[in-house]
């Protein structure tokens, strides 16, 4: 059930920090909506929707996407149809994908330094840059 506490949208922003253009982009992707109009058509939201908007941002810190925080609101507004154990199964899928990607972000440092540690970094012509010379071979990765 929605509260009496009201803000337009520039208040809401303010106090979530976040934009309003971000909140109109939730507003497109269905994660939040207004949850009245005043009289003279201002979208108006309640302290709900501030708690909505807070978990976006909080989901977002941690690395989840949109559409996984999508997923996440699904489960928390509809918690009888749910378990929390369907909430631990996407963070540990969330923790695969950030090992994940550090491991590629690790292997793509190991190549860097190879490439940097290659070079003299004289002031001689490029056609004998042994960086642009490697990233023409496959030995790089």
């Amino acid at each position: 059930m929605k509260t009496s506490v009201t803000h337009k949208i520039g208040e809401l922003a303010k106090q979530a920090g976040v934009s309003v253009d971000t909140i109109r982009f939730y507003e497109s992707k269905g994660l939040v909506s207004a949850s009245m109009r005043s009289e003279a058509g201002y979208r108006l939201f309640s302290s709900d929707d501030l708690t909505r908007l807070l978990f976006i941002s909080r989901a977002k810190q941690v690395g989840f996407t949109l559409d996984e925080i999508s997923e996440l609101l699904d489960l928390k507004l509809h918690p009888d149809d749910h378990t929390c154990q369907e909430v631990k199964q996407r963070t540990q899928f969330k923790i695969e994908t950030v090992s994940a990607k550090i491991a590629e972000l690790e292997r793509i440092k190991r190549s860097l330094v190879r490439l940097h540690e290659a070079c003299g970094g004289t002031s001689q012509s490029t056609r004998q840059c042994s960086i642009l010379q490697l990233l023409e071979t496959d030995d790089l990765l």
